[in-house]
């Protein structure tokens, strides 16, 4: 599978692709900006995505991957830097895919509570990128600066229902 950088966000004004790139400059004014992408994207799912089917949730998710990894990598080419900190739609665009399935995820503990341990299990994936999801970051433009992010979402969602399911198991065995 060839993976090349979208063209069609070089039409748009450098401005515009650097504020969707840095969620409107929070990713260049606040200390640990990954934290706070990740702390948005957070909101993001419990306003839009947590109501939502896995599958319809996946859909949404595809689609907002396919314009981050657009706009992130034309924002590494006009900022002239490879993955800079600063780009946090990345981790913005992921965490709703920490809570796929998120009604049988809320069966192990209150929702707050399932939302701060992902969102702690993402930054974990996210910051140390353990099971070859560095290698990720290899991938050109956008796709390197999106994906490993993907992963470490995929990999927190894994490791929450992988939870739930000891859980379910020790309970009934308890």
């Amino acid at each position: 599978m060839k993976f090349s950088q979208p063209a069609w966000p070089r039409a748009f004004p450098t401005a515009l692709i650097v504020n969707l790139a840095t969620l409107g400059s929070v990713g260049e004014r606040l200390p640990a900006p990954g934290t706070w992408g990740a702390a948005a994207g957070v909101i993001w799912f419990a306003l839009f995505f947590r109501l939502h089917t896995p599958l319809e949730s996946l859909v949404a998710n595809a689609l907002m991957i396919w314009l981050a990894v657009g706009v992130c990598g034309e924002a590494e080419v006009r900022l002239g830097q490879k993955d800079p900190g600063m780009i946090i739609l990345d981790e913005f665009v992921a965490m709703p895919l920490c809570f796929l399935a998120w009604r049988w995820l809320t069966d192990l503990a209150p929702p707050l509570v399932i939302l701060l341990a992902g969102f702690a299990l993402f930054r974990f994936f996210d910051i140390l990128k353990p099971l070859g999801i560095k290698k990720l970051q290899d991938l050109p433009g956008g796709w390197g600066v999106v994906l490993d992010d993907v992963a470490a979402a995929l990999a927190t969602c894994a490791s929450l229902h992988v939870l739930h399911l000891g859980w379910l198991v020790g309970r009934r065995f308890l």
